[in-house]
């Protein structure tokens, strides 16, 4: 186990658990931070090296006091993965602003709170890395998307002013666009019908993420895009 700390800002049942067993065999202390108090213990007990937090991190005070606690317990973030996803699937006419300021607050604003907690950490560490997992409606607003496209879409901007801003410095930001169904329980039940081929692995996406997480400085990426062979694009 290094002393490296990677931290993965929501751990659902696919790519978060996916992205916190790939570093911890990576070596790096992971940080999990969810909600789901059960959810962060069942996976603390399964993968060595893994810490759960619980918080909501679209309310910024938690989150700093939270990435305070890491600091303080296991290291400075050296690592962020920004996998928190909130859906709504509306036409413009059904969209409620609520639904909208709902989507934008875990898709945006967290983003915002957790990379302005950890990034001070890796500039003192002497750089780092911030990945950020959006998907298709980052790049076109599909009619029924009307409350979820236009966050990830903002989403996919500030990582980009992000990454302007902070490669200089020594932090790689990179956006991953995820252009494919991930293969969870839930999508599983959706799509009965679809072969297994029709579905992106989460273990798949992670082994991306983590090559992007080690990439020699001289040739960074920011935007990658992945889907499966079959899938029409």
């Amino acid at each position: 186990m290094s002393d490296k700390v990677c931290v993965v800002a929501g751990v659902g049942p696919g790519n978060g658990t996916a992205f916190t067993r790939r570093f911890a065999r990576e070596g790096y202390r992971v940080v999990m931070l969810a909600r789901s108090e059960e959810r962060l213990a069942k996976l603390e007990a399964e993968i060595p090296g893994a810490r759960g937090y619980a918080v909501d991190i679209g309310e910024r005070e938690l989150v700093i006091g939270t990435f305070e606690r890491i600091r303080a317990e296991l290291g400075p973030a050296n690592v962020l993965i920004h996998n928190a996803a909130a859906g709504a699937f509306n036409v413009f006419m059904d969209l409620r602003p609520e639904t909208l300021e709902l989507t934008f607050r875990t898709n945006v604003m967290s983003l915002l709170h957790c990379g302005q907690a950890a990034v001070p950490q890796m500039l003192e560490s002497g750089g780092g890395a911030v990945i950020v997992i959006g998907n298709t409606s980052a790049w076109r607003g599909v009619a029924h998307y009307a409350g979820f496209a236009p966050t990830k879409a903002a989403q996919r901007i500030l990582a980009q002013s992000m990454a302007r801003s902070l490669g200089p410095q020594g932090i790689h930001v990179a956006y991953v666009v995820v252009d494919a169904v991930i293969d969870v329980p839930w999508t599983r039940q959706m799509f009965k019908d679809r072969p297994d081929e029709f579905f992106i692995q989460p273990d798949a996406i992670a082994e991306t993420v983590c090559h992007l997480v080690h990439q020699d400085r001289t040739a960074w990426s920011f935007e990658v895009d992945l889907r499966p062979f079959g899938e029409k694009w």
